[in-house]
C-alpha cells in the first residue's frame, strides 16, 4: 500500500474545502481525500526529518511491540522517540494502538510500504 504526501498551497486547500462543504450541504456525497497534506516543502521537511524517516523504516521493518522497544531498536532516548512518533501519528503517517499487557503500551504501525510525494505546480 502507498502512503501519499502532497504539497498544496493554502489557497488550493481552502478551495477544495469550500467545494466539499458545498457538496455536503447540497446532500451530495463527499469523497474524503487520502494522504497527508502540507502547504510548503519547508513544512514537510520540518515533519519528515531524517530521524523520523528512520523511525518510519524501523517501525515498518521490525514491527516493534511498543514505542519503548522502538527507542531501543534505533538507539535513541524514549522521550524523543515518543515525541517523534506522536508527531508522525498526528500527520497520519503512523497509527497507534493502545494495549494492556501488564502495563499500558502503545504499539506503532506504519500502514504503507511506500511514501509517494506529490507537489502541485
Amino acid at each position: 500500500m502507498k502512503g501519499r504526501i502532497e504539497i498544496e498551497s493554502l489557497e488550493a486547500g481552502v478551495k477544495d474545502f469550500k467545494a466539499a462543504w458545498k457538496a455536503g450541504a447540497a446532500g451530495q456525497p463527499v469523497t474524503p481525500r487520502q494522504g497527508t497534506y502540507f502547504t510548503s516543502l519547508e513544512a514537510a521537511r520540518k515533519v519528515l526529518t531524517p530521524k523520523r524517516l528512520e523511525l518510519l523504516r524501523a517501525i515498518r521493518r521490525n514491527r516493534p511491540a511498543s514505542v519503548s522497544q522502538l527507542a531501543q531498536l534505533v538507539g535513541r532516548d524514549f522521550k524523543n522517540v515518543y515525541g517523534d512518533v506522536q508527531t508522525l501519528a498526528q500527520c497520519g503517517l503512523v497509527s497507534l494502538t493502545a494495549r494492556r499487557t501488564g502495563r499500558r503500551t502503545t504499539v506503532p504501525r506504519v500502514p504503507f510500504s511506500v511514501l509517494e510525494f506529490r507537489i502541485a505546480v
